[in-house]
């Protein structure tokens, strides 16, 4: 484990709070990430919506590793990804690790860090 990852992660974090309040968890930062991509603001979204919000960043977050590709907005605006390749089979420790250097990656791409 990369300890850089880690740390960087963690000033994600730092900033993130100190914009939306602290204890945010990674599947809320997940949730934030996928408000931005869907690029309709913020709003009041039900259960299932948010679900699809974490979709969305997940795919977003893992497509410069080559898991997805972007395919297309739906009519709603809403965006949609071929899966490119399976994960390999990750414990959930190694699982938290790949998200946490995505989600870095992510907001370094997008000079938030």
């Amino acid at each position: 484990m990369d300890h850089k990852v880690v740390i960087e992660y963690q000033e994600v974090v730092v900033q993130l709070e100190k914009k939306f309040g602290e204890g945010l968890e990674l599947d809320t930062i997940l949730v934030l990430i996928g408000i931005q991509e869907l690029g309709q603001g913020y709003k009041e979204f039900s259960k299932d919506e948010k679900m699809n919000l974490m979709h969305i960043a997940i795919c977003t977050i893992l497509e410069p590793f080559g898991y997805y590709k972007f395919k297309e907005n739906d009519k709603d605006g809403w965006p949609h990804f071929d899966k490119m390749h399976n994960l390999p089979p990750l414990n959930p420790k190694e699982q938290e690790y790949l998200m946490k250097e995505a989600v870095t990656q992510y907001f370094k791409q997008n000079d938030y860090l």
